[in-house]
């Protein structure tokens, strides 16, 4: 087995576009989204962490940085995880929770949430150390945004 490195994505265009492969079903990010994304990280509000095997991008995990006024501190939020089909069950994901954990400790962040949908996903974070918060429940709505 190939060790996995982590490490900062240094390459955002193709970090998104294996996220954008994965949950956009290719179909690419507005170069809006993609600035914004950028201006993110660059000003510390978020992260990209790639895992490598063999110099090659096989996983990769969005981690957002917010504050939390009941905690009065900042907690991280992981937004994306998604690793190449071929790469699956090699430690890739632990690879990227890892350096999120160390990540975290280093900043002082004790708290990291994720969401997710299906029981699989749930499962591996759970065997992870991840524990379900039976007193919160996700609420969404979608909004009409206008043309301009």
């Amino acid at each position: 087995m190939t060790p996995v490195e982590v490490i900062p994505a240094t390459s955002l265009a193709e970090s998104l576009a294996l996220l954008e492969e994965s949950l956009r079903d290719g179909n690419p990010a507005s170069r809006d989204f993609a600035d914004r994304l950028r201006k993110s990280i660059q000003a510390g509000n978020m992260e990209v962490l790639a895992a490598l095997e063999e110099d090659r991008i096989v996983g990769v995990l969005l981690l957002a940085y917010r504050l939390n006024v009941s905690a009065g501190a900042r907690f991280a939020s992981i937004e994306d995880l998604y690793v190449r089909p071929e790469a699956r069950r090699r430690g890739v994901g632990r690879a990227l929770l890892e350096a999120v954990n160390e990540g975290c400790a280093q900043r002082k962040i004790s708290y990291v949430e994720v969401q997710v949908e299906d029981g699989e996903a749930e499962s591996f974070y759970v065997t992870l150390g991840y524990e379900p918060e039976p007193s919160v429940k996700v609420l969404s709505r979608s909004l009409a945004i206008p043309e301009t």
